[in-house]
């Protein structure tokens, strides 16, 4: 799994790449963490690109909900983006997009 961060504005952008499973959540996890932890961010939303996440399983939809909590608390909006379809089923099926929002 990768994680590649860019931003603008009000918003900073995180493109996940590879596998969202139970190996590699924990490395998401601490990388978002350390983003909200970092003095000098001042963005207020949050843009998870899916676009190159081959698979997902429960561990991943865990840890977003995780992420989605501690960033609220923060007041900074999580958004889904470019799901690939495989991705994009699971979310819906665990009705995920009713607390994450998907943008275009």
């Amino acid at each position: 799994m990768e994680i590649k961060y860019t931003g603008d504005n009000d918003c900073i952008y995180a493109e996940l790449s590879g596998e969202l499973d139970e190996c590699s959540a924990e490395y998401v996890r601490i990388s978002l963490d350390d983003l909200l932890k970092n003095e000098s961010f001042s963005k207020s939303k949050l843009v998870l690109d899916f676009s190159k996440v081959s698979f997902m399983d429960s561990t991943g939809i865990g840890m977003l909900l995780g992420r989605y909590n501690k960033f609220s608390k923060q007041d900074i909006s999580i958004y889904i983006k470019n799901p690939t379809s495989y991705v994009n089923r699971i979310f819906e099926m665990t009705g995920i997009y009713q607390i994450i929002p998907k943008v275009c």
